[in-house]
C-alpha cells in the first residue's frame, strides 16, 4: 500500500504527549510531505521550553513511522516560534460531548444572531444538507450575515460540502473559533473528528454537544443562522426546539409519496413543539437531460406543492436534480456560488426568505 498523507496524521494521531493530546490535536503538524517512501515534517512548538519537552515524543515518532511498510527516510524539525517562558499550565482542552446543563425557563436565544432557522426532513437522502449549505451561501451572496451549524452529529457533511477541514481553535477551553468559507461561518463536529471516525454516543451526550456548538460557539454577530438538522424526529430535534429560540422551522422532501411520508411526521414534530413551519421545498423536483435537453421527473413532481397548499403552510420552491450540484458539494464548492439554473434557484428561495423577513 503506498504511503499517504492521511496514514501518516494517523499515526502521529496515535501518539499521546506528555501533558495530554497529540500533535494532530494540538495542531502542532507543519509542512508535511510524503514523496514515495520519504517522509518530511516540522513539529512547531510554542516555546523553546515545549520544544525540549517534546523532544521524547518525536523520537517516538519518528520510530513509529519508520516502522511503516514502505518508509525509507523519515525526517522531522523541531521548532519553536516564541521565547522561552516560564513553566505554564497545559493548554486548554475542549471536551465536546458532555451532558447538557441545566436551562431555566423555554427556549433561548443565542446572543448576537437574530434569526435561527432548522431545515428538516423526515427521512434521510432527500438532500437537506445540500439545501442547507446552498442556501447559507445564496444568503450570503445576497448580503446576509450567515451561520451554518451542522447538527448532524452522527453522520456531519457539511464540513465536506463546505470545503473547510482545518480544526477550529479553542483559545480557553470553552469557546470556540468557528470557520469561515464562502462569506459563511461554519461550525460542525465533523471539524472536531479525525474524518470517518464514528460518533458512539448516547442520547445525553448528543444533547450535551448540541448544547455547546450552540452556546460555545463565538457565532459573532449573524443575521441568520442555518441549522442543518439529521434527518427523523429524535434527541436532536427534540432538544434543538425545547432550548433554542427558533424563527422557524423549514422542511426539505422530494416528491414521491414515500417521502412526503416521513416529511408528515417531521411536520407534526414541529407542530407538537410549538415549532412555527416557514415553508415546504421541493427538491430533486425536475431533471433536464444534458445531452438533449428533455425533462423528466424521476421522484414525481408537485407533490410538496400540494402538500403545502392542503396544510396552508408556504410553499417556498423547486430545487432541479442536476449532477452538478452534486459534484460541487463533493469538491466543497457549493452550486449556488456559480450560475446556472440550480444556482438560480437557490438565489429565488434566498430572495424569498429575505423578502419576507425571514432571512
Amino acid at each position: 500500500m503506498a504511503l499517504t498523507k492521511d496514514s501518516v496524521m494517523a499515526v502521529l494521531g496515535g501518539v499521546a504527549l506528555p501533558d495530554g493530546g497529540t500533535l494532530v490535536s494540538r495542531d502542532l503538524i507543519r509542512a508535511l510531505v510524503v514523496e514515495g517512501g520519504n517522509i518530511r515534517f516540522v513539529i512547531e512548538a510554542a516555546t523553546p521550553d515545549e520544544a525540549r519537552a517534546l523532544a521524547p515524543v518525536q523520537a517516538q515518532v519518528e520510530a513509529a513511522l519508520r516502522a511503516l511498510p514502505g518508509v525509507t527516510v523519515v525526517q522531522v524539525v523541531m521548532t519553536a516560534h516564541g521565547p522561552a517562558t516560564k513553566p505554564a499550565s497545559p493548554p486548554p482542552s475542549l471536551k465536546i460531548g458532555q451532558h447538557p446543563t441545566p436551562q431555566q425557563g423555554g427556549p433561548a436565544p443565542i446572543n448576537g444572531i437574530d434569526r435561527i432557522i432548522a431545515i428538516g426532513s423526515g427521512k434521510g437522502g432527500v438532500g437537506k444538507s445540500t439545501v442547507s449549505s446552498n442556501l447559507a451561501v445564496a444568503l450570503a451572496r445576497q448580503g446576509r450575515r450567515v451561520g451554518l451549524l451542522d447538527a448532524d452529529i452522527y453522520g456531519p457533511s457539511q464540513p465536506r460540502m463546505m470545503g473547510v477541514s482545518k480544526r477550529p481553535a479553542s483559545p480557553d477551553g470553552k469557546t470556540i473559533i468557528p470557520l469561515q468559507a464562502h462569506g459563511v461561518t461554519v461550525m460542525s463536529i465533523g471539524l472536531m473528528l479525525n474524518e470517518g471516525d464514528a460518533v458512539a454516543w448516547r442520547g445525553p451526550m448528543i444533547m450535551g454537544a448540541l448544547q455547546q456548538l450552540l452556546t460555545q460557539v463565538e457565532w459573532g454577530q449573524l443575521d441568520i443562522l442555518i441549522i442543518d438538522l439529521p434527518p427523523g424526529t429524535g434527541d436532536i430535534q427534540l432538544t434543538l426546539c425545547q432550548r433554542t429560540q427558533l424563527t422557524g422551522a423549514i422542511v426539505v422532501s422530494t416528491p414521491q409519496d414515500v417521502a412526503m411520508l416521513d416529511a408528515r411526521r417531521a411536520l407534526d414534530m414541529f407542530a407538537k413543539l410549538k415549532t412555527p413551519v416557514l415553508g415546504l421545498i421541493e427538491n430533486m423536483s425536475t431533471y433536464h437531460c444534458p445531452q438533449c435537453g428533455h425533462e423528466a421527473h424521476l421522484f414525481g413532481h408537485g407533490g410538496v406543492a400540494a402538500e403545502a397548499a392542503k396544510l396552508g403552510l408556504p410553499f417556498l420552491g423547486e430545487l432541479p436534480l442536476e449532477l452538478e450540484t452534486r459534484i460541487a458539494g463533493d469538491a466543497g464548492t457549493p452550486i449556488a456560488l456559480g450560475d446556472g439554473p440550480a444556482a438560480e434557484a437557490y438565489a429565488r428561495l434566498a430572495a424569498r426568505l429575505v423578502a419576507g423577513g425571514m432571512a
